[in-house]
């Protein structure tokens, strides 16, 4: 019967795997057998050329023969170990014994493969370590998603000021290109560097983000980089997590200097040092960043490092605050009105035209959290404050076709005092002239249908 690809998982193909045997016969095989199926293949004839491999390169995976000339390969697997070797590792032996499988465990091999063995054997054992690896890490970043207050959700809103920014988040998407998203608290600037993932090439692996002001001081360098535990096992940093995929830092501003320097190197070498450990290990890392902070005041006091935030800000991607877009306040109160209601068990609120018009002549000073806030709060009492609160009884969908109506008569109101300028109708409205055109193009539409 014939193999698949499939039959050993879709983290085979990305998989980079150093073979370790002084027998030429038996590197060979391995690497005709692997080399088909995974990113990429090497080979090392003794302990010595294997240290030189890893010196220059990281392996996801290290197969090696226990029986080697100048020492077995679990005294190799120790020595690497307390310099900074942290791969997977699959032990070809010729001995199954009890006291074999007992010090390869305690030196951290992942797998025995029995001599002699077959393909599927060497393939299988291959596939299930790199299978529980990524478990592993999954499962990490799992509990920390749940611990955490993550952005979820998507972009909302039609507003020309957000549709700006999508197109640029759409620009630069297939880039690797670092960006700094700047803008008020509460303004989604986690939510637009999700979306950027999403649209990315890198959307099937992790997205991690990290709140630089709520690590402490004195734990942010193991969090980011990871450390090297007693038993010289790695407990792998959030960089390491989130490799291959996207790393998204928030309150870049907050991290202190010692971090700064660090990390600094990081995105020079895309490489990572944990701490403790003598090698650094590379990376495949998209970085994004944040802050609602004045960066260029930062530098100038000497609270961020100049060169850092040279190399952070290549890209600058403004988010709009929600008084600048409240067109787009509709569709976000009929969101969470829907998503509090459902979570909350509890009735939803009318959204009717007053309501909706109180809550776009607001000027919301927390942005869109505090609007998200102020809906969860109400849905809660079962009452908007008194200087939101309407007297009808309409929700969801039929507030935004109501106040689609109010919206449409406001502007051919304005227009007719214009005298059918459009460009002195967007002055007084206080929007672009484009929105002006949008929107009777749309309705001229909706009259034709």
């Amino acid at each position: 019967m014939t193999t698949t690809q499939e039959d050993y998982g879709s983290t085979l193909s990305e998989a980079s795997i150093l073979v370790i045997d002084d027998e030429p016969g038996m590197r060979n095989f391995l690497t005709k057998i692997l080399g088909p199926r995974v990113k990429k293949v090497e080979q090392a004839a003794s302990p010595q050329e294997a240290t030189r491999c890893l010196d220059e390169a990281h392996f996801d995976l290290v197969i090696l023969d226990n029986l080697m000339p100048g020492g077995t390969g679990l005294d190799w697997v120790r020595s690497q170990r307390r310099r900074g070797f942290f791969a997977d590792t699959i032990l070809i032996t010729a001995y199954a014994d009890l006291e074999t499988a007992i010090a390869a465990l305690q030196a951290g091999v992942s797998d025995f493969v029995l001599k002699p063995f077959r393909a599927n054997q060497i393939l299988g054992a291959v596939a299930r370590t790199l299978d529980r690896k990524n478990l592993h890490r999954d499962n990490a970043l799992l509990r920390r998603e749940l611990h955490a207050e993550a952005a979820r959700g998507k972009l909302l809103g039609t507003s020309e000021a957000l549709g700006s920014v999508r197109e640029i988040l759409a620009r630069l998407a297939p880039l690797p290109t670092p960006i700094l998203f700047t803008g008020e608290s509460g303004t989604g600037k986690e939510l637009a560097a999700r979306h950027l993932h999403g649209l990315s090439d890198r959307s099937e692996k992790p997205f991690v983000a990290v709140n630089c002001a709520a690590l402490a001081p004195d734990r942010i360098a193991v969090e980011l980089f990871g450390r090297v535990e007693e038993d010289d096992r790695l407990k792998p940093g959030l960089l390491l997590l989130a490799d291959g995929g996207t790393l998204f830092l928030d309150e870049i501003a907050q991290m202190p200097d010692q971090i700064q320097a660090a990390l600094l190197r990081v995105l020079e070498d895309r490489k990572v040092r944990p701490v403790g450990a003598e090698r650094e290990i590379p990376m495949n890392l998209r970085f994004l960043f944040a802050t609602n902070a004045d960066l260029d005041q930062a530098v100038a006091q000497g609270r961020f490092r100049a060169d850092l935030y040279h190399r952070i800000n290549v890209v600058k991607v403004e988010m709009p605050p929600l008084h600048e877009r409240s067109e787009d306040i509709v569709e976000l109160a009929a969101h969470f009105m829907e998503q509090f209601s459902r979570s909350l068990g509890l009735p939803a609120l009318a959204l009717d035209e007053e309501t909706l018009l109180k809550l776009r002549r607001h000027n919301w000073p927390g942005n869109v959290r505090e609007l998200k806030n102020l809906i969860e709060r109400s849905v809660i009492v079962g009452a908007f404050p008194d200087e939101f609160s309407g007297s009808g009884k309409v929700t969801g969908a039929q507030a935004i076709e109501n106040l689609d109506l109010v919206m449409q008569r406001h502007i051919l109101h304005v227009l007719d005092l214009c005298n059918g300028n459009r460009a002195e109708a967007a002055r007084r409205l206080g929007v672009s002239r484009k929105t002006i055109d949008r929107k009777m193009a749309a309705w001229t539409v909706d009259e034709a249908d």
